[in-house]
């Protein structure tokens, strides 16, 4: 796990040494452990690295790695089928001077070239240089665990894995991506490609890029799908026997370190199935982190604690609370583009808690997605059935919630008026509108005048809700797990984890994200995961029975989230006030004062929950602050 960047030159500039030590060093705490440069015989072409070291301790891992004295590469991640890989070269007769999975993908792009990606199990962003083609072939794993930012004009191609490192390059004169911005505030992060700075992207999940290095030319491809077909002959036994050996093999595989390790453990269904099949196949204890609040509503640790006595692991727990939020500051620093999702709090914290004890952590990010976890996809199952009687709907049942949202004015209500006004939509936009933090109507209201003609007809909408018809099954409730997984997904979860465990040198791994593991999810039955209404994960839970506690598996729901809503009507209130309102954010004109004082007064007062927003405004103030000032 490190920090990659690199530089190409199209024009008579040479690269300096400098150049790439300067990224490096933005990125050092991606990879405290040793730094390496590349610069071409050309001086053309300039590779960087920061390494997190996990796997072949000694120097034969530092990066850049030459291989067969043509290729250099500059790698992030961990590849866990390496060792096997190796093997079937080294009967083709490929020679390694060391022990990493790095030496690997080189050898791999040797023999395969763009294919070499298909070969690899694990989690990556990485840059292979051919000298002899003079080509470079950059690539990001399958679910976008690893990330890949770059800006290409017709002068230079830059590339790092945090834009803080393409920031110290003086060919890049920042700006703000209004268009960007516009689509944050309805889903609380930048959606891919986007970045939320003018000219620079992501290169996406799953895909490929060659750049020819002489002129310029690039292409972008995509090199895997889910493949979502829904697998009828297996019973529920199958399902739960090939559920278990994957996930059991997915985290077998992800316990290969030279470093200590340990597992996030939150106390729900997912970070309990892999703290026990961690246990299982370690013969010393587990080492355990949590982390909760004093508010019982959001404090998960008497859960933990239960699976931690359990399997007796060596645990540890911290205690968040509201003085906490001063970090906030350095946390939008640390996370680059606009990010509104407030668990980045207590993720960070426990990142930094753990990395006190540990080098890599595990955790259990991935299951929601893959068994249908959250909430809103039974609301979506509930409106699927509910549209057919949109005549109604619409005579009687939509004008009364209405009605009754504008009069009792609290949250339950509040998501019934927009459930139900969405009813007549296509369900794609209707699950859009569902989770969105501002909707469409609510930014009419939010933005100023001038704001709005600088957005224009843009729809933040389409940006998830086209995503349901990039596969080819029919079934709207597959269509939306997979618009969870190529938006949400990448874009917000796993940015999340790899922002604030980076920040500190620590790995984190996910065995429910094992792209193989995900594609035995993808052909399970929708009906096996969402049983009846609100049956969540119902496959995953009978799978692990008689491994993980009944009271684990059968308790509601809590999610990782922060008391803000409390937070913002009592000793965080005048903290947002003062930002939102102070002189510094009203002068960008982008929104209107008096709908800020409304959400904020509404808020404290009445009993709708706009928690979410005022936070999303906060972050984004702040990135301006950090970023554009």
């Amino acid at each position: 796990m490190c920090g990659i960047t690199g530089k190409i030159s199209f024009g008579p500039k040479s690269i300096q040494e400098s150049d790439i030590q300067q990224m490096n060093t933005a990125i050092s705490h991606r990879g405290p452990d040793d730094t390496g440069v590349y610069i071409s015989p050309h001086r053309k072409i300039g590779l960087g690295h920061q390494r997190l070291s996990i796997i072949d301790l000694t120097s034969a891992g530092h990066q850049p790695m030459r291989y067969m004295d043509r290729y250099e590469i500059v790698f992030n991640g961990e590849i866990y089928n390496f060792q096997d890989q190796r093997t079937a070269l080294e009967r083709l007769g490929y020679i390694f001077t060391s022990q990493t999975d790095t030496e690997v993908i080189l050898a791999l792009y040797d023999r395969y070239k763009e294919n070499c990606v298909q070969h690899l199990r694990g989690m990556f962003a990485f840059a292979i240089y051919d000298e002899k083609e003079n080509m470079l072939f950059c690539a990001r794993d399958r679910v976008g665990k690893k990330p890949f930012k770059y800006y290409l004009d017709n002068d230079v191609f830059l590339f790092a894995s945090e834009l803080k490192a393409i920031l110290t390059q003086h060919e890049y004169k920042k700006s703000p991506d209004y268009i960007a911005i516009h689509h944050y505030l309805t889903l609380q992060y930048v959606p891919a490609p986007w970045t939320g700075f003018a000219g620079i992207a992501k290169l996406m999940p799953a895909h490929y890029m060659t750049i020819d290095c002489a002129t310029g030319k690039t292409e972008t491809i995509k090199y895997w799908h889910l493949p979502y077909h829904e697998n009828m002959h297996f019973s529920e036994q199958d399902w739960e026997r090939s559920i278990m050996s994957k996930l059991d093999e997915a985290t077998k595989i992800r316990m290969i370190a030279d470093v200590p390790l340990g597992v996030f453990l939150s106390g729900g269904i997912d970070s309990s199935a892999v703290t026990c099949l961690m246990a299982k196949h370690s013969e010393k204890p587990i080492k355990t982190f949590s982390i909760g609040f004093h508010e019982k509503k959001f404090n998960e640790l008497p859960h933990a604690r239960s699976i931690a006595n359990m399997l007796k692991t060596e645990h540890t727990e911290f205690i968040i609370n509201p003085e906490t939020i001063e970090i906030l500051p350095d946390l939008v620093r640390q996370y680059e583009e606009p990010y509104a999702d407030s668990s980045a709090l207590p993720t960070y914290y426990l990142s930094k808690l753990t990395r006190e004890h540990v080098k890599v952590a595990l955790n259990g990010d991935g299951g929601d997605e893959n068994f249908a976890g959250y909430g809103r996809y039974s609301i979506q199952k509930f409106s699927h059935w509910y549209e057919k009687f949109h005549g109604i709907n619409r005579t009687f049942v939509q004008p009364v919630t209405h009605l009754l949202a504008g009069v009792i004015y609290n949250t339950f209500w509040d998501r019934a008026d927009r459930f139900t006004s969405t009813l007549q939509e296509h369900y794609a936009h209707r699950y859009v509108n569902y989770i969105c933090y501002f909707t469409n109507e609510e930014k009419k209201k939010l933005y100023t005048a001038s704001f709005a003609r600088m957005v224009g007809n843009h729809d933040s909408y389409t940006t998830v809700s086209s995503k349901f018809k990039e596969i080819s099954i029919q079934n709207p409730l597959n269509q939306m797990l997979y618009a969870d997984i190529a938006t949400y997904l990448p874009d917000d979860l796993l940015v999340k984890v790899d922002i604030a465990t980076m920040a500190v040198g620590l790995e984190g791994r996910s065995p429910f994200l094992d792209h193989e593991f995900m594609e035995l999810a993808s052909t399970i039955p929708f009906t096996h995961k969402l049983k009846d209404w609100n049956n969540k994960k119902y496959i995953l839970k009978q799978a692990l029975q008689g491994m993980v506690p009944s009271s684990i598996l059968n308790r509601p729901k809590k999610g990782f989230s922060i008391p803000i809503e409390q937070w913002f009507k009592s000793s965080l209130y005048d903290y947002a006030e003062n930002i939102l309102l102070s002189k510094r954010a009203i002068s960008r004109q982008l929104f209107q004062r008096d709908a800020i004082e409304r959400l904020l007064a509404n808020h404290r007062t009445k009993k709708v929950n706009h928690a979410n927003q005022i936070w999303a405004l906060i972050t984004l103030e702040l990135w301006f602050r950090e970023y554009m000032d």
